[in-house]
């Protein structure tokens, strides 16, 4: 209560009265003000608020009840101690029922002074602080709504996702077979232009199918993992499989594939699904984004209980001012879309997901022009 000043008025005519509560409040450390009659009141009133007002119940010029609805529209929480000097079950009864806390009658002493504005005040601190967990809790409430909301909304899109994706693999893969097809020459010879455009068409199925194949990698990496789901997972397989997938691209642009792995067990409590997403964007991503004779290092080792795996290269590199967004859903940074190499924008996002859920930290280094490192760091798993 004593953090900030307390603020005190006194309206009361007899001037002894308001000089004998301001003589035992100030030095208590409560700001008290002072009114002599009922319109000198109901004017301060109206002014500010104050914590506590003591309020005779007789003025030549007003009755003192009259102010007590002006003090709750100021400030409902505004504690009115009432002054009289004729205390009766009458008078306690209407004061109450019009707003005031309690009364004190005339004459009292320093101690019952005391004694009644420290109740009053102690009222209107458990006052004040009901409502603020009133609306705490409210708040709470309002966020677990929004988050279920969010929630459900998130399932929606997963859902519509992967009926999506699952929809559109088979009529696009038929129409890139009939393409295929056609630039076979199967169904007659082509031109120059033919070959041209329908070489185009294919490029763009290509994409049309890797977009399709995100989404639906998406979707399922925002599904929670049954605990049941996961297990012990050794990595260095995985690594080496997505590794062996990736080789023949590496050796179409000369780009060296360097991996350090140590003897002994990298395991982790995942999925061997999940951990291949990971490895396939990450090591996938860095390939296609190093240009030619250049290089690529994938190493991994035991630290202080935990699994950390680097994946390093030599290639574009991520803008300093793009590196809070690329875990974002459809984000592709400025140089990776001027470069003409074909992306979705949601590889980092899934790779990021699938993290989380392992319990594990992904971070990223990089230098535009000269390369990009991720570190994942998971809870080493030991038997």
């Amino acid at each position: 209560m004593r953090g900030t000043p307390v603020k005190i008025l006194v309206i009361d005519d007899e001037e002894g009265i308001r000089l004998g509560c301001k003589r035992v409040l100030e030095p208590q450390g409560f700001v008290v003000e002072e009114a002599g009659s009922f319109l000198a009141g109901q004017q301060k009133i109206a002014q500010q608020g104050y914590d506590l007002i003591l309020l005779d119940v007789m003025m030549p010029d007003g009755r003192g009840m009259d102010l007590l609805n002006d003090i709750r529209k100021k400030d409902a929480d505004t504690v009115t101690i009432i002054i009289t000097g004729y205390a009766t079950v009458e008078l306690a009864v209407e004061a109450i029922k019009n707003g005031a806390y309690d009364f004190i009658s005339k004459p009292f002493d320093a101690d019952m002074l005391t004694l009644k504005v420290e109740q009053g005040l102690e009222n209107r601190h458990l006052l004040l602080e009901a409502r603020r967990l009133q609306e705490v809790e409210q708040q709470a409430a309002e966020l677990a709504a929004a988050k279920a909301e969010m929630e459900r909304l998130n399932a929606f899109k997963s859902r519509f996702m992967l009926v999506m994706a699952h929809e559109l693999r088979a009529p696009i893969g038929a129409v890139q077979s009939l393409l295929r097809t056609l630039l076979k020459g199967l169904a007659g010879a082509l031109n120059d232009r033919q070959t041209d455009l329908l070489t185009r068409m294919d490029h763009r199925m290509d994409f049309m199918l890797a977009l399709i194949e995100d989404l639906f990698e998406l979707a399922q990496s925002q599904e929670p993992i049954p605990p049941e789901q996961t297990h012990k997972v050794v990595l260095q397989p995985i690594l080496n499989q997505v590794v062996l997938q990736v080789s023949d691209q590496a050796a179409e642009k000369n780009i060296s594939l360097h991996t350090a792995l140590p003897q002994e067990e990298l395991a982790v409590l995942a999925s061997e699904d999940g951990m291949e997403k990971i490895f396939s964007n990450l090591i996938g991503n860095a390939v296609k984004y190093t240009p030619a004779n250049g290089h690529v290092w994938m190493s991994g080792m035991l630290k202080n209980h935990t699994v950390q795996l680097t994946i390093q290269d030599t290639g574009i590199g991520i803008p300093q001012e793009s590196l809070d967004q690329i875990w974002e859903e459809f984000y592709r940074a400025p140089n990776a879309r001027k470069s003409g190499i074909m992306g979705t924008g949601l590889g980092l996002n899934i790779v990021h997901t699938f993290v989380e859920q392992f319990g594990g930290q992904i971070e990223v280094k990089s230098d535009e022009k000269k390369g990009t490192t991720f570190t994942l760091t998971f809870p080493a798993l030991h038997e």
